[in-house]
Formats: C-alpha cells, structure tokens, sequence
C-alpha cells in the first residue's frame, strides 16, 4: 500500500487484552480478586453457551462500565475501563434495539462496526476495541475515549479559545491524513463535519462517526445523493448526482477548512434551494463552461443570475490568515466540477505544509476541558450518520422556488 508522504504512525492506545490471565490456582484469603472472579463466573457459565455466546461472554467480561454519559433514543453512553488495568477509559456505546429492522440492528450501525474494523490502525481514526451483546439484545461498541470532545468545540467557542495558522495547519493535517487513509482502503466517509471530528487526551484529532460510509462503487452502481449535512454538502450530491468519487469528502474537508479559518460556518443553507444559491454567490455557478456535463444532473437547477468562479483574490480577502499556498489549498478542495477537485493525497503533497508557520505539535495545541466529556457524550449517543441541521434526511425541497430570497 503507498506510503502517505504526511501519514502519522499510530498511537499506542493499549488494546484489549486478547484473553483473561490464567488463575493462579488457589483463593487468597479475602476471597479472589476482581479479574479471577470474573473469570470463574465466565467459565461457571460456559457449559450452558455455545462457541459464539462464550466467544461474547468473554469479550464483555474485559470491560467494566461505569458512570453514564448520555442517554438518547437510539444509544446511551458510558464511560468504562479495561478490567486488568482501571487507567484505561473507554466510551461504550450501547445501541439500542431498533424494532422497526427486522434483525434489530439499523444498517447504520452495522456500517460503523464494518468500517472502523477495515480502517483500524491509523492514528487519525477512532478505535473500535470490541463489540458484545448483551442479555437485552441491544449492541454494545467499545470505543476508545476521547475526553476533549471534538473540533466544532473550540471553533464556536471565540470568547476563551485563541488559534492561529500553525493551529489550522496541525488540525487540516490531521483530517487530511484520515481522509487519504480512507480513500485509500477504498471508503468514503460521506458526513466529514467538524462535530465528527473528535479530540484525544494528547491532541491528536480523530475522524469518527462511519454510519453514512460506503465501499467505492462500480461505475455501473448507482448512489444515493442523500448523504452528508447540507453545510457540507457538494454540489453534484444537491444536483443529485448518482455516481461520484472521493471529491465528496475533498469537497466537506475545504469547508472544514473554511470554518476553521473564520469560526463560523462557510455556507450554511437552510434549505438544499439556499444551499446552492450560497454556493453559486460565494464560489460561482455551475455551467457547462466551467463543469461540462453538469446541466445533465437530473435535480440541477441555479439561480438566473450567473455568479463567475472566483479567483484567488477573493479568497485571500476572506481567508487569507492561512497565507497565500493556504488558500491556493483551499480554492482547489472547493472546485465545482468533482473531476478536478484536488484529491486526498494531492493535498498532502502540497506546498502548504512546508512552508512557514509550521503545524503546532499537538501537545501544545489549543484545547478545551469544560464541557467536553457532555459534548462527547452527545456525538456518541446520537444515531450513526444523521444529519442534525436536516431532522428528515431524505427529505426534499421543491426545486422550482424563488432563488431571489435566498440571497
């Protein structure tokens, strides 16, 4: 597999142990330690279960949750640790039993375990460390923890977080990486926003939340355009494109950029209709000229008034704290025409990262305690790819409107 010319190694998170040690083969007076009990209440159970119910039991034996996190209707969150060793936290997820599928399980669910199973390894991905069932049904996903809640934290937050272009250069190079690992294992993330984007202990920014991911598609396959949140969102997905690439996510990772830069969302529709009509103001519309193909898109439809691309002089005017290669990186992730958006290894060989300021070291990164541990709580519990700023994410908005009131 190619070598990302910026890929960082992985952490040394601990990971579960494989197996409970074995007993020592006597009782110590006080009666046996916690690990050894849990051990013998396992093997008291085994005769009753078959391979699969012991291969889970023990599996849930390596975990203790603990306090509460978050209560939601789709998933509760703990907090927990490793049995053999308490100074290791994790978050366990419990995923409710969706009574409306028919093996309980929402597809999304599923998606989440798939991918972060296929993606384990790199440091820029949350870890799954296990899953188990347990005697209600409900699915219970061991993740590793992240106490510093994620990025959309210290963004919002303009009165007690200060940041500046070497801040931006570790957190973009931190996102880029992830996404240049998925794209390289063939998966597109397809919800990249920065409340997906969550914080470990030591800095490091981690890319989590797989519920809307997919496999790369034949060309023949068609897609669903009803995917990742309307602020994020490219334009071939709201022309409703049913074949597209990687440049789906290029397209919300510059946008996370351009958040990043002015703490505040770039281009936050209302409505798919204001949506576009943003895109078109503050980047350019879509045509023939500058997207061949484009008016073929079945749902493609732009306000009358032609906005021309914008040049780099307009970006620099709103975004240029991040320099001149900065915002060169910038203009080429927010292409219009998918076919020449810059791609996830494109970005991490550009000029930007080499030159000056260089990216902060992420121990000395800016972070944020209070409130995190609740906003961590909050990304977890809710549902695996649902879109917070579009309840009914299949919903439609009539193509056919007044684009005027949306300027």
């Amino acid at each position: 597999m190619a070598n990302s010319p910026l890929v960082a190694r992985p952490t040394d998170a601990l990971q579960p142990p494989k197996s409970l040690p074995p007993s020592s083969g006597g009782t110590p007076s006080g009666g046996l330690p916690r690990s050894a009990r849990g051990q013998q209440i396992a093997a008291l159970a085994r005769p009753t279960m078959d391979l699969m119910e012991q291969m889970n039991e023990d599996e849930k034996n390596k975990y203790i949750k603990g306090k509460k996190l978050g209560e939601g209707t789709y998933a509760n969150v703990y907090l927990g640790h490793s049995r053999l060793d308490s100074s290791t936290q994790v978050a366990i997820k419990k995923i409710k039993v969706q009574k409306e599928y028919q093996d309980g399980i929402a597809p999304d669910a599923i998606r989440e375990m798939k991918y972060l199973q296929k993606l384990r390894g790199h440091a820029n991905i949350i870890i799954l460390h296990s899953v188990f069932s347990s005697k209600d049904q409900n699915l219970n996903l061991v993740l590793e923890y992240l106490p510093l809640g994620d990025l959309e934290m210290l963004i919002r937050d303009v009165d007690h977080v200060r940041y500046g272009a070497a801040d931006i250069k570790a957190w973009m190079g931190m996102l880029t990486r992830a996404i240049w690992w998925c794209h390289d294992n063939y998966v597109l993330h397809r919800d990249i926003k920065p409340n997906n984007l969550l914080i470990a202990a030591d800095g490091e920014v981690k890319l989590a939340d797989f519920g809307l991911a997919r496999s790369f598609a034949d060309p023949g396959v068609r897609m669903t355009a009803n995917v990742i949140t309307r602020w994020y969102r490219p334009p071939e997905l709201l022309f409703g494109a049913r074949h597209y690439s990687g440049a789906v996510d290029i397209w919300s990772v510059g946008l996370v950029f351009a958040e990043l830069i002015i703490r505040a969302p770039y281009l936050p529709g209302n409505s798919e209709v204001e949506q576009i009509a943003l895109i078109c103001r503050e980047i350019g519309t879509p045509t023939e000229e500058n997207w061949p193909g484009v008016t073929q898109l079945k749902e493609y439809t732009v306000p009358s008034d032609v906005v021309p691309v914008a040049g780099k002089d307009k970006y620099m005017g709103r975004f240029g704290a991040v320099g001149s290669d900065g915002v060169d990186l910038l203009t080429k992730t927010l292409v219009l025409d998918p076919r020449r958006r810059i791609t996830a290894r494109e970005m991490l060989e550009h000029r930007w990262w080499k030159a000056d300021p260089k990216p902060t070291p992420k121990h000395d990164l800016p972070k944020k305690t209070a409130g995190a541990e609740e906003k961590l709580a909050a990304d977890l519990k809710r549902r695996n790819g649902m879109v917070e700023d579009d309840d009914v994410r299949g919903s439609k908005v009539a193509r056919k409107l007044d684009f005027g009131t949306a300027r």
